[in-house]
């Protein structure tokens, strides 16, 4: 299947992927966890694609993927990487560049 082309988001929109496989329960909290943070955090300024590496492996295979779920903060820069099911809400803000990181 060939990739769909993502439209480049407005300025000060956030471009995420999330790279899960759909039947596990982990990846399953981490779209459920992130549409959450999304919405109440970024309120329509985003666009967030979520990836199965089991139907997408060379998208995988691109973006050096070794765990899932993980997500990927494409823009704005800098790029960050978070792996897990996003359930830890201030490392996902701090992440996304939202908030900054507690002692």
């Amino acid at each position: 299947m060939p990739l769909r082309k993502i439209p480049m988001p407005k300025r000060g929109n956030y471009l995420l992927r999330l790279y899960v496989i759909r039947s596990t329960q982990k990846s399953e909290r981490a779209i459920e966890n992130m549409k959450r943070v999304c919405e109440a955090h970024l309120q329509g300024r985003y666009d967030l694609e979520v990836i199965d590496i089991l139907q997408h492996a060379n998208l995988a295979r691109d973006e050096q993927i070794v765990a899932v779920p993980t997500l990927i903060k494409r823009l704005p820069a800098p790029l960050r990487r978070l792996v897990g099911d996003m359930s830890d809400l201030n490392k996902v803000l701090f992440g996304l560049d939202l908030r900054m990181q507690e002692p």
